[in-house]
């Protein structure tokens, strides 16, 4: 040998999850630490030549009375306070875990409660009480009401988006009204709108359209992520909107291009539950010296029964 060393495969477990097609991977480092870079952490997001996904999760240790933290990073490598969806499928796997039908998440946004139902893979979580005040958005400008805000696109007299919602749960958000999602280009739109200097955190822009009573459709660009089949925190921040707006009771059915979210804005406590499936993609392995991977287990679709 010429005095290098040869490097050993550092193999790390991890799950590939969906909420409606919301995709995660998720890394359980409760006994071992797992710290990767943005680069690496995009590297591995990357639908052409990672595992691909539109969070990464990592599963951590906690002192805090909750059953365990949960840490996400966007696929560009930034981190995040909430995510809804990943929520609920942190929540399936804990529960199952714990064999328990409620555990207590800690995130950077705070305590979140996932509760299970009578299904395996619908799973409610308590997203706590949506922040509605602009500082709490935050917004770059004061603005008393935030059911509407002075914010457009395109010409003055006929501007093609104009005076979102905005909510903050865990993470802002803005909620354009429209008649029909499919006739404006989100992806042409999103990356503006996302870092308009309205939003010095940035923000998650979501075009919702009322399609029938306390039934809304909904399409999001992400921030850090872009267009994606689901979000959860867009869809709870849509139905606190449409409900302050009067266009849905605090009950309401939100459809993604994943499938749908159920959401209840309770009037007692203010606090927003979602309710939707989860599913287990795979298991594999991650190599951390190259970033490849290999698949070791299917999940939830190989158990589904043949027709």
């Amino acid at each position: 040998m010429d005095g290098s060393e040869l490097m050993t495969d550092m193999l790390v477990p991890f799950l590939k999850m969906n909420g409606l097609g919301n995709d995660f991977v998720v890394f359980d480092a409760r006994e071992n630490e797992i710290a990767l870079t943005p680069e690496q952490i995009a590297a591995i997001g990357s639908r052409t030549k990672g595992i691909g996904f539109d969070q990464m999760i990592t599963v951590e240790p906690t002192n805090s009375g909750a059953y365990a933290f949960m840490r996400i990073h966007n696929r560009d490598g930034s981190e995040v306070g909430a995510c809804g969806n990943a929520t609920r499928c942190i929540g399936r796997l804990l529960m199952d875990e714990a064999k328990t039908s409620n555990v207590a998440i800690l995130t950077n946004a705070g305590l979140l409660i996932a509760h299970a139902s009578d299904s395996e893979t619908l799973v409610s979580v308590d997203m706590g009480v949506p922040r509605l005040e602009w500082k709490q958005i935050p917004l770059a400008e004061e603005f008393v009401d935030t059911r509407a805000i002075e914010l457009q696109i395109g010409p003055i007299d006929a501007p093609v988006l104009h005076s979102p919602s905005v909510v903050n749960v865990g993470n802002p958000h803005a909620i354009f009204w429209v008649d029909d999602i499919e006739t404006h280009d989100l992806e042409r739109f999103g990356p503006l709108l996302e870092c308009h200097p309205m939003f010095p955190e940035k923000a998650n822009i979501s075009l919702a359209q009322i399609i029938g009573e306390n039934e809304i459709r909904l399409k999001v660009w992400e921030r850090g992520v872009g267009l994606t089949r689901a979000c959860g925190t867009a869809a709870c921040a849509t139905g606190v909107a449409a409900a302050r707006t009067g266009r849905t009771a605090r009950k309401c059915t939100v459809h993604l291009p994943g499938g749908p979210l159920g959401i209840e804005w309770r009037e007692d406590n203010d606090h927003i539950i979602m309710t939707g499936e989860t599913e287990i993609e795979f298991e594999g392995e991650l190599n951390l010296n190259t970033l490849t991977y290999t698949k070791t287990a299917s999940g939830d679709a190989a158990m589904e029964p043949t027709q």
